[in-house]
């Protein structure tokens, strides 16, 4: 299923994706992005939800918890299909009139673009996120489809593409820079019911989630990172941060270059695009 071929000027790029959507679902990779230092250098915190879905729900969280970071944030979302874009903005009457629980005067708005990320005036994104986007493509659609979209980032902007279950309980997502260079892999999963940290595998971005086979470096850091998972059981007596905090020790112990080790603790682990690129 190969991305269409360039169309007019004023046509979105991409398909339109199932629209799936619901409350608290990206709440995961939202915080991340809340917290990444891109946002705080950045002068204009633009932040893109490509493909937002049947409701305004994702822009409008996305929104509050940039703000907690960067008062000045502004969200757009982006949809192909018009219908979404119009029910989204109808949903944000709704938010300025003061009738829900998001801000009134939110610096949220929609309209209709894909992987060509129009924007207003000559503005960029800081950051796109584009999620659960991919998953209906074939695995060779990605590299031009994060080519389009980091295109069109501030100078150190990024884009943050992954997916998530239908509850926001299992997430991962891979970071590429605004010269469309993937930097990080990051899984994302809640401890509290955790069983095996084998749930990722069903949802890693496209990039990768045809390489989990033998002889693939992905494969190797699941296995990896499963088995210390059993490892740590001893540690579940003191509660499931305990055992995965030791389980993701046991992983860097083992060689694999574990990042961002403070938000370990969060249910994340996240390793350098290098140590689970593809081989081919």
């Amino acid at each position: 299923m190969a991305l269409p071929p360039r169309p007019r000027r004023d046509a979105p790029v991409g398909r339109p994706t199932r629209g799936t959507t619901g409350t608290n679902r990206l709440r995961r990779v939202d915080r991340w992005i809340a917290r990444h230092p891109v946002l705080r250098r950045t002068d204009d915190p633009l932040v893109v939800d490509l493909g937002f879905g049947a409701s305004a729900v994702t822009a409008l969280e996305l929104h509050a918890r940039l703000t907690r970071e960067r008062a000045d944030a502004h969200v757009i979302g982006l949809e192909i299909d018009q219908s979404r874009v119009d029910r989204a903005n109808a949903q944000l009457a709704d938010v300025r009139s003061g009738t829900t629980s998001f801000a009134s005067d939110a610096a949220v708005s929609f309209a209709r673009g894909g992987f060509e990320v129009p924007m207003p005036g000559e503005r960029r994104p800081v950051v796109i996120r584009a999620f659960n986007v991919l998953r209906q493509y074939d695995e060779s659609d990605v590299a031009p489809a994060w080519a389009r979209m980091t295109a069109r980032l501030q100078p150190g902007g990024l884009l943050v593409e992954g997916t998530c279950d239908e509850i926001g309980r299992v997430a991962s997502w891979v970071a590429v820079d605004d010269r469309c260079r993937p930097l990080s892999l990051t899984l994302s999963l809640r401890l509290r019911d955790l069983g095996s940290p084998a749930v990722a595998a069903e949802r890693l971005p496209k990039a990768l989630i045809h390489r989990n086979v033998a002889g693939e470096p992905v494969h190797a850091f699941l296995r990896d990172l499963v088995d210390a998972w059993e490892r740590a059981a001893p540690e579940g007596a003191f509660g499931p941060v305990h055992r995965w905090r030791r389980a993701v020790a046991v992983v860097a112990e083992s060689g694999w270059p574990v990042l961002e080790r403070a938000r370990v603790r969060l249910g994340e682990v996240t390793v350098p695009w290098a140590s689970v690129a593809p081989r081919t």
